[in-house]
């Protein structure tokens, strides 16, 4: 089918619905529904045979709905309807919730329905379930629903009568700062956690902090440090430590409240945000090596299991700073101190990386001088796994990865992915030519040819894609919570081969062997003095997209390469048959 894709931007989930349904052998285009724009008139210029939007904020006008079917897709069970679905059940801390596609109609939420999908709620961030948990139930009920779409025979059933027994109608209000307020002298450590969770990465907590007004981004437990409640107890990592009435909570990022008629502001590490106003405070560095407590938070964390190093990283929005850069750098050399045969490089859930922090280049006195610092730290810890020869280095992608974090993905021996995540193997999006030694990398991994169309196309690809395109190594089919564990085993599994051996054995000489033909060193060279040119030229589009990408300003019309209809990418185009998730039962669909 052709399929339009109508979303209010061009988000996590967005992008997944895009790339699988390619995936699947539908022809699809995007179209933003943006302040101003005309709506039905887009819609007709496509012509869809279907249209899906997997995230809107706004109501499809009747225009559309009455000549269109309209698949919307609402974080929520049957019957819940409202604009704050997921964070009313973090809130309400409720184990088990659920994703219903549902048909446009006159009031919103109140739809027939096409598909509906369950899926647990463990206790992480609203972030990470939108882009793991409710992403693959979202996943599963929207490429259901197409399928029914489809066959024609199908009839959507109206929500008091959608098989649900335990469907409650109810439409509930915005969540808004009022409930989510923290009272630090009368809620508990677990409170707290579930408010800041509620509220990650939008819209945060409002708090009032050292005499501003600030929007609190993340929380993590702290098991030892103790203090009056709202009290700083000490940093790490660039977050703040804040007592509770019983406890004490990690703060990783702060967002300062907006002044009436002034710019956008946007989230920074929790100690940079605050600069002057921040008292001293002892910095309480988590060691990242074997036997670190694990009763505390820290950005950076390695373990060992036999034979096989884990060093795993979880970043706010999977931003590198030249900070976070450096100092998993310095993690990488003490885990290759270590005597193990394989490491595992990557977080256990949610994002890999989206390579150089943009937020924190927005924020520098000279955001040229930043850009350049970032993308040599990053181009140095790239370098790093590149030149690994004593080991096999593994990337374990538990959640999607973006530029630079792509290519710090490929630097290793192996890429495993998981198969919800999507990949956007690209940089021009944002005016940049690219680093990370990905001249060397991409072309190596998928050939010129598809490195170019990657590059040129700026598109996401999922999982699968990225598996026949050779992106990557290895799919893991596995919910976002049970990647650690599986990526675990499989690790074992390759350090205990015979081949291993003499695979690390043949490391050395197949880098001396590259190195003779074009030093690595030449590509990071030949790549840096394209990017300078535009970190140092004031006028380059890199300088205005990254202000417009920090504080989330809208395109004034939809991208070209998102509205052009894009044809299907997946074995479907080739005549080949995918194979059914293995994970789908574990994701109950109705």
């Amino acid at each position: 089918m052709h399929i339009l894709v109508l979303a209010s931007a061009f988000n996590s989930l967005t992008q997944r619905v895009h790339a699988e349904l390619r995936d699947h052998g539908h022809r699809v285009a995007v179209e933003l529904a943006l302040p101003g724009a005309s709506l039905p008139d887009a819609v007709a210029r496509h012509a869809p045979d279907l249209v899906v939007a997997p995230m809107l904020k706004s109501v499809i006008p009747e225009e559309v709905w009455s000549r269109y079917t309209c698949l919307v897709v609402h974080p929520g069970p049957v019957g819940d309807r409202g604009p704050s679905s997921l964070d009313w059940a973090i809130h309400e801390d409720v184990d088990r919730w659920g994703v219903t596609v549902l048909q446009a109609d006159a009031e919103m939420d109140a739809g027939d329905v096409w598909a509906t999908a369950s899926c647990r709620l463990p206790r992480v961030s609203k972030s990470e379930l939108y882009r793991g948990e409710i992403a693959d139930a979202a996943l599963g009920a929207v490429l259901l629903a197409v399928e029914r779409v489809a066959g024609g025979t199908y009839v959507p059933r109206p929500q008091d009568t959608a098989g649900a027994p335990d469907a409650a109608l109810r439409t509930r209000p915005r969540l808004d700062q009022g409930v989510r307020r923290i009272d630090w002298a009368g809620d508990t450590t677990r409170t707290v956690l579930r408010k800041l969770r509620a509220a990650d990465s939008q819209p945060g907590v409002l708090d009032t902090l050292l005499g501003g007004e600030w929007y609190l981004h993340g929380g993590h437990p702290e098991g030892v440090l103790r203090g009056r409640p709202g009290e700083l107890l000490a940093t790490r990592a660039g977050a703040v430590c804040r007592a509770t009435r019983d406890g004490a909570v990690w703060i990783p990022e702060l967002r300062p409240r907006r002044t009436p008629g002034g710019p956008a502001t946007f989230r920074l590490p929790a100690v940079q945000a605050l600069g002057d106003r921040l008292p001293p405070l002892p910095e309480r560095p988590a060691p990242p090596g074997p036997g670190a407590p694990h009763d505390t938070w820290t950005d950076i964390r390695y373990r060992e299991e036999g034979d096989v190093g884990f060093l795993s990283f979880s970043f706010p929005g999977g931003a590198m700073s030249t900070d976070r850069c450096r100092r998993l750098l310095a993690a990488y050399r003490e885990a290759c101190a270590r005597p193990t045969s394989v490491l595992v490089l990557g977080g256990e859930r949610d994002f890999f990386s989206n390579g150089i922090h943009l937020g924190v280049i927005e924020a520098a006195d000279d955001p040229a001088a930043e850009s350049r610092a970032n993308i040599e730290a990053i181009d140095d810890l790239v370098e790093a796994v590149l030149t690994t020869t004593d080991r096999l280095v593994v990337s374990a992608v538990a959640g999607n990865a973006a530029a630079g974090g792509v290519m710090l993905a490929l630097a290793a021996d192996e890429v495993w992915c998981r198969s919800g995540a999507v990949l956007n193997p690209h940089y021009r999006l944002m005016g940049l030519y690219g680093s990370e030694y990905w001249t060397y990398t991409l072309p190596r991994r998928v050939g010129p040819a598809a490195a170019e169309r990657l590059m040129r196309e700026a598109l996401p690809v999922s999982a699968a894609a990225a598996l026949r395109l050779g992106l990557v190594d290895r799919v893991v089919d596995s919910a976002p919570g049970a990647f650690a564990a599986e990526t675990g085993r499989l690790a074992a599994r390759l350090s205990a081969l015979p081949a291993t051996a003499g695979r690390i054995a043949a490391k050395k000489t197949e880098l001396e062997r590259r190195e003779s033909e074009t030093p690595l060193a030449a590509y990071r060279e030949r790549e840096l003095a394209r990017m300078r040119r535009t970190f140092d030229d004031p006028d380059a589009p890199y300088h205005a997209l990254r202000r417009a990408f920090v504080r989330k300003e809208r395109p004034a019309a939809t991208p070209a390469h998102l509205g052009a209809s894009q044809t299907p990418s997946g074995p479907y185009a080739t005549g080949f048959t995918p194979t059914a998730p293995s994970d789908i039962p574990a994701r109950p669909i109705s």
